[in-house]
């Protein structure tokens, strides 16, 4: 194998590697959701299958000619990159954030082809070291061409293509690519095609192109699914990543189907009479900010919300996010509210979780800092917090406004503090003491300040440096 050959295959199967590596992350974000816990999964379990990829083929080209191993093997990694998504879809349904079931699910979608793909570097390193006198400057040469790939493939996945083409769309090419190249080789080195082979080729080909996930639309964050409610002709659940995050009734701005949201509707129709100008933690559907303008005239909302193709889509199905008196700013809330200026706002809602999803930078102390810069002193500040487990969350989380605010409430579920199975806590807070507002018990129980502060009692507040929020909110 001539030496510019050798390179471009290993750049080639590196690139893919990490293609592949990025395009888990979506493809399984479904599944387990997106968290450092997710990440830490997949990157594990690629980083194994590169390990074995790379023993097994070096093992292999010892034994046999690795001229008639590489083809093949470049066109086995193409097969199991169309499988992988056939395997996501047939496994569609199952959700789990614990760290048995992300490594698993990892494993059985994309440790095959990550090994696979892995075993070709040291098979083309067998053919190039002719000459014991060079052998540094081969494997050198191979590491840094396998390096380029494989900081090209993360590069331009994570920047450009994600953004541009659908998961499924480029997990087909990226295979085709493979398969293609693996018959080429193939027939460089002269070696027999086995007809079973393309058999197994064809038909998980096919799998892949026919076989489309449920989203309707992909954005660089989530699979997007709009669903129409079956007993509310008005009624559209908006589903990221398999998990309801918001309602909307395109008739009645001021329905509002999820209990944490008619707590948030509770606390400020109790505490802030008039116009409100309001900020707003992530968009979604928009429901609150809609209830808001539509139930207090002369309002206004910004909302900062980071999936701008999200923003896009509401708008476009549902005709939302730019109505009167809503400023939507896209971006990440931890860089776009240093934008805005002191004591503006009279409410902050907090809303940017969504399933297994959690965005643990926007629960430090550093950015509640930010928060209470933004809003003015009689202010108050409403926050959505899933938890589950021991509401280890809850508590670090009442903690860590406590450095900040003096009034600190939390709504429960129906049932109080119960532990166990991943529910919504409401916490309420403001500079001013919270009058406790009227609710439905339907919709929860309000724990006064001082049984707010023995819930939170011992709890450590959260910090940039010490934030494992995915490992506090993990149900038992």
């Amino acid at each position: 194998m001539r030496p510019r050959l050798a390179t471009a295959v290993v750049f080639g199967t590196s690139f893919s590697v990490l293609v592949l590596e990025i395009l888990a992350g979506r493809l399984l974000a479904p599944l387990i959701g997106v968290s450092l816990e997710t990440f830490t999964g997949i990157i594990g379990t690629v980083l194994a299958g590169i390990a074995l990829g790379s023993a097994v083929g070096g093992r292999l080209a010892d034994r046999r000619d690795p001229a008639h191993l590489i083809g093949p093997a470049v066109a086995v990694g193409g097969v199991l990159t169309w499988v992988a998504p056939v395997l996501v879809s047939a496994l569609d349904g199952l959700q789990s954030s614990d760290p048995f079931s992300i490594v698993l699910l990892a494993g059985v979608t994309f440790f095959a082809p990550a090994a696979v793909l892995s075993s070709v570097t040291p098979m083309v390193a067998k053919l190039l070291l002719s000459d014991l006198d060079e052998t540094g400057r081969t494997v050198g040469n191979l590491s840094a061409a396998g390096t380029a790939g494989a900081l090209t493939g993360t590069f331009l996945t994570g920047f450009v293509l994600v953004a541009a083409v659908s998961t499924r769309t480029l997990m087909f090419a990226v295979g085709a690519a493979l398969v293609v190249a693996g018959t080429l080789l193939t027939a460089w080195s002269r070696s027999r095609v086995n007809p079973l082979f393309v058999v197994l080729a064809a038909a998980a080909g096919l799998g892949a192109l026919t076989l489309s996930g449920s989203c309707d639309t992909e954005t660089g964050y989530a699979c997007v699914e709009l669903v129409v409610d079956p007993a509310n002709p008005a009624g559209r659940t908006l589903v990221l990543n398999r998990s309801r995050n918001s309602y909307v009734d395109v008739d009645d701005p001021t329905h509002l189907e999820f209990r944490y949201l008619r707590l948030f509707a509770a606390v400020i129709d109790g505490t802030r009479p008039g116009p409100i100008e309001g900020l707003h933690l992530g968009g979604a559907g928009f429901t609150f900010p809609r209830y808001l303008n539509a139930t207090r005239s002369d309002s206004s909302q910004t909302v900062l919300e980071i999936d701008g193709p999200l923003v896009d889509f509401t708008q476009r199905e549902l005709g939302l996010g730019s109505a009167a008196g809503i400023e939507v700013v896209v971006g990440d809330a931890r860089l776009t509210i240093a934008d805005l200026p002191d004591r503006r706002f009279d409410v902050v809602s907090a809303d940017a979780f969504s399933g297994l999803t959690v965005p643990w930078h926007l629960t430090t102390d550093e950015f509640v800092a930010e928060l209470d810069r933004v809003l003015r002193a009689d202010g108050i500040v409403v926050m959505n917090v899933i938890d589950g487990g021991d509401l280890d969350f809850v508590r670090a989380e009442i903690a860590t406004y406590g450095l900040h605010f003096e009034n600190v409430i939390v709504i429960a579920p129906p049932g109080g503090t119960a532990t166990g199975r991943a529910r919504n806590y409401v916490l309420v807070v403001s500079h001013q003491a919270i009058p406790l507002p009227e609710i439905n018990p339907a919709d929860g129980e309000i724990l006064d300040p001082a049984q707010t502060q023995a819930l939170a009692a011992g709890a450590e507040p959260l910090t940039d440096d010490f934030a494992p929020v995915d490992q506090m909110r993990r149900t038992r």
